[in-house]
């Protein structure tokens, strides 16, 4: 799992620093110009936000690219179908999870949105909007990579209400 995340750094490293760029100069600009405020945690975010965004795109349209769209529609037939702890596994089911759980975390945070409803929806609607493009670029469509997507942008919504929690308890103090 490092050795990948290692990997998709490293091939999106020229596009992540050249689009960071220019947000910042943009968003330094704006700022300026408009004589908001700089807060830098939610700047830092907002980056951390536009990187991840862009490796994700790397990641759902740049590998195994087959040339020929199949899809599995059959729920459940992928997750079960590797050995659990097994490195197919971890690869498949948890990846799919922590794929989607930063959008999760994000989008809770910039919608400002405690209600995990929300979240979900917005889960999944990018999530299909991954299988289909996948789907139209010779990959895979498959039904339980948006389950397993959900479940992980469920889980950065959570992260983010126990983040909201520490928050409160620091700002008490």
């Amino acid at each position: 799992m490092r050795k990948t995340m290692i990997e998709v750094l490293n091939q999106t490293f020229p596009t992540i620093v050249i689009c960071l760029v220019i947000y910042i100069s943009l968003r330094i600009t704006y700022l300026t110009k408009n004589k908001q405020k700089f807060h830098f945690f939610n700047e830092m975010l907002l980056i951390v936000f536009i990187s991840y965004v862009m490796c994700l795109f790397y990641v759902v349209t740049y590998q195994d690219v087959s040339g020929i769209g199949t899809f599995n529609i059959t729920p459940f037939q992928e997750v079960f179908r590797y050995e659990f702890g097994s490195h197919l596994f971890i690869k498949n089911v948890v990846g799919n999870i922590l794929l989607l759980a930063p959008y999760g975390f994000f989008v809770s945070y910039l919608l400002k949105e405690k209600r995990t409803l929300i979240v979900v929806f917005l889960t999944f609607l990018v999530s299909i909007t991954i299988e289909y493009i996948q789907l139209k670029i010779g990959r895979v469509f498959d039904v339980d990579d948006i389950f397993l997507n959900l479940v992980g942008g469920m889980l950065g919504s959570f992260l983010y209400l126990i983040f909201l929690k520490i928050k409160a308890v620091f700002k008490h103090e």
